[in-house]
């Protein structure tokens, strides 16, 4: 950081209130890469710049600000909340994320419905229905559920119960539903079966044992071996929940426990989730946080992790060093709508429970350092690497990679694929459908759909096309990049532009008359093989699923095969073309017959 840039931040800093709120941390590019919040500001943001020692990692943080902004808050509460929504829009590197952030699996059975289902989702509303969950590192929603469907004769279809079926499904037939479609059982007889099945999910496993148990020897007895080994397989899984018995717990304790762990350098945070007096999930997290203490981090990662879901437990253990209790419950309590008990167990069985959680953070600190060094290299540090190696005027955050597809110029498509600090993000992901263009001609192709990508980022329409990209790669050499040039030309962006050719992996740069040769180790090449790779990976998928859903409407024609429809289109280009085509036309490319079915398929009103 130079004296000009720090003489600026300092002459902000004396103007810092002593209030609450969030900062926002903004590189030389006012990429935001830090949302912190805090009681005091002034102090808070202060400590960043202070010639006192800091670890690596906070100056590795320091070493990218350029600049900073900030928000009053009413209330601390309040900037804990703000900060929370400020990193999920603006996902800031030097931040906790839980990028993959992982929609965990649940369990839900909606108690209003007259014949309820139970079924796996991601995402927890706020509905009414019963979630049970989360499910991860070790107990398997997927097996629970199929556990489940051969101890409880309850629905596994997705129809309309409010509408009776004429007859039941095979299901009823194997003794693996009770057939509410067509009301063999009344809503109240199905109750008392997903009360039992409510029952297991809660932890009591007794009944779904003897259940599995009978029918098992029941099938063993009738020599129906393939079934009896499928029950024996629901038993063991029956087995393994009752191993994960925390003996010192009553059953129907339900409490997560979070532990911090850091060497100076490198942090972590593991999850411990107790439901039932089961451990049901263990997980841990790098955090890549730049300059957070215990309390902090563990605030931080639980405001993101239960946000995700808001199903919190009713108890919460933390590690006796834990200074933010009040804060926390307050906001989580706010978020569930239900009392939530912070604790920091000192001795006893949540102790040793919170000690063996620390115990599995600290050893995936021990191990994962290097992993996450290299993944470091691999993304961020790989549009560092981009920005110094091809020059680039602004740090790449946002690259979108573009690359038609096509078969002889028919059913034209095109891919963007978006990648955030080197990693790629399939939300952003956008298809194309190219409309003006005649034949095979890629450069017009990609001509149309950046003038469509930027034409709507004027008009902020689309979530993907809002915020305009640092980089974008193109498929191809000086041809391709000339032709994106001229279009992106026409629209007021300031956007660095290059070209991947396959063969040399040269990278072509707009007003370069020669190509950049970048090391083949090296991690930006590396990210920008994968933009050109993912975004071809992309368009030929889109192009293959187009063409298979055009080829099977011609296949719904008498006489004509895979084959013939693939005959049509490379000939004829579209289905409108073959619509219009005459009798004549089409009997030049396939049989008679066929042609006869074709042309009478759309000509419904003519006699041949």
């Amino acid at each position: 950081m130079n004296d000009e840039i720090m003489k600026r931040i300092k002459e902000k800093l004396h103007k810092l209130p002593i209030t609450s709120g969030v900062y926002l941390m903004k590189d030389i590019d006012g990429h935001i890469i830090y949302v912190g919040k805090a009681k005091n500001l002034k102090r808070r943001v202060s400590s960043y710049f202070l010639n006192t020692e800091k670890t690596v990692k906070t100056d590795a943080l320091v070493a990218h600000i350029y600049d900073f902004d900030y928000i009053l808050t009413p209330s601390e509460l309040d900037a804990l909340a703000l900060e929370s929504t400020l990193i999920k829009k603006h996902q800031p590197f030097y931040n906790i994320l839980l990028k993959d952030g992982k929609a965990y699996p649940y369990i839900r059975i909606n108690l209003k419905e007259d014949y309820p289902s139970v079924e796996i989702v991601r995402k927890v509303k706020k509905d009414g229905a019963k979630y049970f969950g989360p499910y991860f590192a070790g107990i398997s929603a997927t097996e629970l559920l199929k556990t489940i469907h051969l101890a409880f004769p309850l629905r596994q279809c997705k129809l309309n119960m409010k509408s009776k079926q004429k007859r039941e499904c095979l299901n009823y037939s194997l003794g693996l539903c009770l057939a509410p479609c067509t009301r063999r059982v009344t809503p109240e007889e199905y109750h008392k079966v997903v009360d039992d099945c409510i029952d297991f999910l809660k932890g009591k496993d007794s009944k779904v044992e003897e259940i599995l148990t009978q029918k098992m020897l029941k099938a063993s007895e009738m020599e129906q071996f393939e079934s009896a080994i499928l029950f024996r397989d629901r038993l063991q899984m029956v087995a393994k929940l009752k191993s994960k018995i925390i003996m010192q717990l009553g059953s129907t304790d339900e409490f997560d426990a979070i532990s911090f762990v850091t060497n100076g350098e490198n942090s972590a945070i593991a999850i411990s989730v107790i439901r039932g007096g089961k451990m049901v999930g263990c997980e841990t997290h790098t955090i890549f946080d730049r300059n957070l203490t215990s309390s902090e981090a563990i605030t931080s990662f639980s405001v993101q992790y239960y946000g995700m879901s808001g199903l919190v437990p009713p108890q919460l253990l933390v590690p006796t060093d834990f200074e933010d209790c009040t804060l926390l419950q307050e906001y989580l309590e706010n978020l569930c709508g239900h009392k939530v008990e912070i604790v920091q167990p000192q001795i006893g069985a949540k102790a040793q429970i919170l000690k063996n959680n620390w115990q599995n953070a600290f050893e995936h600190l021990e191990k994962q350092v290097d992993r996450d060094k290299y993944l470091r290299d691999f993304t961020f540090g790989a549009c560092e690497q981009l920005k110094e190696k091809l020059n680039l005027s602004k740090m790449p955050h946002k690259i979108e990679g573009y690359d038609i597809s096509n078969i002889s110029g028919t059913n034209k498509v095109a891919s963007m694929v978006v990648f955030i600090d080197g990693q790629p993000n399939k939300k952003l992901y956008r298809k194309f459908i190219i409309k003006t263009v005649e034949g095979s001609d890629d450069f017009a192709s990609m001509a149309e759909v950046l003038r469509r990508r930027f034409t709507d980022a004027l008009t902020k329409k689309d979530e993907s096309f809002e915020k305009l990209p640092d980089l974008i790669v193109v498929d191809g050499g000086k041809g391709q990049l000339s032709s994106a040039c001229a279009i992106l030309d026409e629209f007021p962006f300031d956007i660095d532009i290059i070209a991947l050719a396959k063969q040399e992996e040269e990278v072509f740069k707009r007003g370069e008359s020669e190509p950049r040769i970048l090391a083949r180790s090296s991690f930006a090449l590396r990210l920008l093989q994968r933009v050109r790779d993912e975004s071809h990976r992309f368009a030929i998928t889109f192009h293959r699923n187009k063409r298979q859903k055009i080829t099977s409407v011609l296949q719904n024609i008498d006489k004509v095969g895979a084959k013939t429809a693939r005959e049509l289109m490379l000939h004829f280009k579209s289905l409108d073309n073959i619509a219009a085509a005459s009798l004549a036309d089409l009997e030049a490319v396939v049989r008679k017959d066929q042609a006869r079915a074709i042309y009478a398929a759309y000509h419904t009103d003519t006699n041949i």
